[in-house]
């Protein structure tokens, strides 16, 4: 299987070709394939022909082949790399990423240092010969850039989706064909499924492994997890992760996985797909690479409306399945309602709102049917508008303060610089919700109301800065690195609601300051499959360090053991490289000639380029973590070690079993037995609560194990057809893109 780190840097140096310089410099590492792009565009053609609003796809090495002939040009692949090394400079974790703590590199992560890599990368280009992939290797879902030859012109898939379930939820999990345990649990097999034991000819837990690394997250468990068809993230539809990276979900749309898998299974026998690439680009007239590059433009993605397999009928339920409530139908669970939150983005201009209001609606509701145990289920849960993650909390938690770690940034020149023009600007302007005229309001959107404004942020101790360079610090220190003083959010400012998609958080500014708290701490439970990040992670951080719920991870490696519960980027806001950019502009054109003199002496002066975003896949991000989470109770400065680098287990492990692949029940149950009932389904670690006074749940109806056994969904109706196996993520249009921001 050719390598993430070939694709990703040959295609996406290859994307900055000049068009006057076709010639390839250096050593080639593969064979000329001029017609290859002149295939693809024939295909293409005679799909849309037949259908119009079909998606083309081409068999994988195809599409490879086109890609890579591609012409690449040593001079503008330079201009790309020099045009985006000042927007590396906003990344928070740089140094830590570079001289991780010891923890983390035995149990999360490899060092990556970004800015040698960097210069590694411009050394090589020349050469053709690129051995190296960067951003990947951080593992960092706020640290994105995704060049157009990545994640425009092709996505790569295999069609067919894997699960790794336990055959009774103690044993190890192993790897099974979704299909397979599809038609086996509604009865419409004629087989019995068989586990898989190789993938190429390499074990398949090792393949696995190794191909899990190719995802965002930075846990391996997680990473896991994320290979594998999920329910949590097919009720996203188009606008999460599709069925697992495994086929070509999340990131690993942009991996090559060669032309053919092989599967080989427990019983002996062996299965090759054939895999395939999405054509995303319209290839009418392209007949090769040098014309691919000429008429590249992206097309628009099906969105359609979709179902939630899998889940039971909501009690409330916000549009899109990012938020929604259910009861379990058992009399043994009479008491527990599980609140689903998939995600914290919203889709559309209102989304905070309905989602804020969809959470307190079901709460209300639990409580008046009689409700005494809630588990919150966060799996797929990749992030969203920050401010949510407080609300949620402040919801189930109304008399706690929504404190559980502060803030902070890099200190560099650029952030300094504009630090003290915009606080200098907000001196002079009245810090109002609606001020009397538009060129004011402009300027309080802009200006007033950025973090770059040491106003609208407040110290630890809630109290406010007096200064932009009492904010600024410098204050931490790690290595080469300076900090800027610790900071939080003030939750009652003036222009919090405008920054949060228009909503108020519970308990601040005088919204809902008399709730009382819906369920005690003891009584709630977190369901995570390890896929959560940004947003997710803050939320988690108040819910187990302020109130102490415990949390429950799913799934995880084929390898005995506690996992953590939090697998994603735990950065607590990205910044667009767009936004820093327009910052940039918003300090040139409010400043004197004499002022802007002195920025081009900056800094300031290299961010100019329009290239980094011109040579972007449309719909993708281009993010840097500008926020670190700092854990109260670790301010001083030598203490200072962000959250991303810090390994938290989980409270307990429960392996995946077919059933729960099927009916999210299942696995709802077993986290309420585990928790409050008969039987515990934890394969490490401990809820604490489990009791054998509590619920009496009959041997029958535990977790199935993996197959042959019937799921009984048929008596609710459902078939094996509304669990799609089609279903491939939106990239312009995704979630994931909208990881740890403020709303606009």
């Amino acid at each position: 299987m050719p390598s993430i780190n070939q694709l990703i840097l040959a295609s996406a140096l290859a994307a900055t070709a000049a068009c006057n310089s076709l010639k390839f410099h250096g050593k080639r590492s593969w064979n000329e394939t001029g017609s290859a792009c002149a295939s693809v565009s024939a295909l293409a053609a005679s799909q849309t022909a037949a259908v119009p609003s079909a998606t083309p796809t081409v068999p994988a090495a195809l599409a490879y082949d086109c890609i890579l002939s591609v012409p690449l040009n040593a001079s503008a692949a330079l201009d790309l790399i020099n045009a985006v090394r000042p927007y590396f400079e906003w990344q928070s974790t740089s140094e830590f990423l570079k001289y991780p703590p010891a923890e983390y590199v035995e149990k999360i992560q490899d060092p990556v240092d970004i800015f040698g890599g960097l210069d590694e990368i411009a050394e090589k280009v020349q050469t053709g010969v690129f051995t190296k992939e960067l951003l990947q290797s951080c593992h960092d879902g706020h640290f994105v850039y995704v060049p157009d030859s990545v994640g425009g012109i092709f996505n790569f898939a295999r069609p067919i989706p894997l699960i790794s379930v336990s055959d009774d939820g103690f044993t190890l999990p192993k790897a099974y064909a979704y299909p397979d345990i599809l038609a086996a649990s509604f009865g419409n097999a004629s087989f019995t499924p068989s586990s898989i034991v190789e993938i190429d000819g390499q074990p398949a837990s090792e393949w696995l492994e190794d191909w899990a690394q190719y995802g965002s997250l930075q846990d391996r468990d997680a990473l896991y997890n994320a290979v594998f068809y999920e329910l949590a993230v097919i009720a996203l539809g188009a606008a999460g992760n599709g069925m697992g990276t495994f086929s070509g979900g999340g990131r690993g749309k942009w991996v090559y996985p060669g032309a053919t898998t092989e599967l080989k299974f427990a019983n002996g026998s062996s299965y090759t797909m054939q895999n395939f690439a999405k054509v995303l680009v319209d290839f009418d007239g392209v007949e090769s690479g040098e014309d691919l590059y000429e008429t590249f433009f992206a097309t628009p993605e099906d969105t359609s409306a979709h179902n939630a397999p899998g889940y039971p009928t909501p009690v409330v339920r916000q549009i899109g399945n990012l938020i929604g409530g259910y009861y379990l139908d058992e009399a043994e669970y009479s008491d527990v309602a599980v609140l689903s939150v998939a995600t914290f983005v919203s889709t559309d201009e209102y989304g905070e709102l309905s989602f804020q209001e969809t959470g307190q609606t079901f709460l209300k509701e639990a409580k008046a049917a009689g409700k005494t145990k809630l588990i919150v289920d966060v799996s797929g849960n990749g992030g969203g508008t920050i401010l949510q993650g407080y609300d949620l909390f402040r919801q189930l938690f109304p008399h706690i303060d929504a404190f559980a770690a502060a803030d902070r940034s890099r200190a560099i020149e650029a952030i300094d610089i504009l630090g003290e023009k915009f606080s200098a600007i907000s001196e002079t302007v009245p810090r109002v919700l609606d001020p009397p005229d538009a060129t004011l309001e402009e300027i309080e959107e802009d200006i007033v109301s950025s973090n770059l404004n040491y106003q609208t942020d407040e110290k630890p101790d809630a109290a406010p800065f007096a200064s932009w360079d009492e904010k600024y610090g410098p204050d931490g220190y790690y290595k080469g690195d300076n900090y800027t003083s610790l900071f939080r959010w003030n939750l009652s400012d003036t222009f919090s609601n405008t920054i949060n998609g228009g909503i108020n958080i519970t308990g601040y500014g005088g919204y809902m300051t008399n709730l009382t708290q819906p369920f005690a701490a003891s009584d709630i439970i977190v369901m995570t499959d390890g896929y959560c990040a940004s947003t997710c992670t803050i939320f988690s951080a108040l819910m187990r360090d302020l109130a102490g719920v415990k949390y429950v991870a799913m799934g995880g490696r084929s390898r005995p053991g506690i996992t953590q519960a939090i697998g994603g980027v735990k950065g607590t806001n990205d910044w667009g490289w767009d936004y820093i950019q327009y910052n940039v502009w918003l300090a040139y054109n409010d400043s004197t000639p004499a002022e802007q003199a002195y920025y081009n002496t900056t800094s300031l002066a290299n961010y100019d380029s329009n290239l980094p975003f011109l040579r972007a896949a449309a719909g993708t991000a281009y993010n840097v973590n500008f926020r670190d989470g700092i854990r109260k109770g670790n301010f001083a400065p030598a203490e200072q070690v962000p959250l991303q680098f810090q390994y938290e287990p989980a409270d307990c492990r429960i392996y995946w079993t077919a059933e729960m692949t099927i009916d999210i029940t299942a696995a709802w149950k077993a986290v309420a037995d585990s928790a409050w009932g008969a039987k515990d389904w934890c394969v490490a670690g401990s809820l604490g609560n489990f009791s054998d006074a509590g619920y009496k749940r009959s041997a029958s109806s535990r977790p199935k194990g993996s197959v042959p056994e019937t799921i009984p969904l048929r008596k609710r109706g459902v078939t094996a057809a509304e669990y799609p196996l089609d279903l491939w993520p939106d990239s312009k249009n995704s979630l994931w893109k909208g990881d740890a921001v403020m709303a606009a």
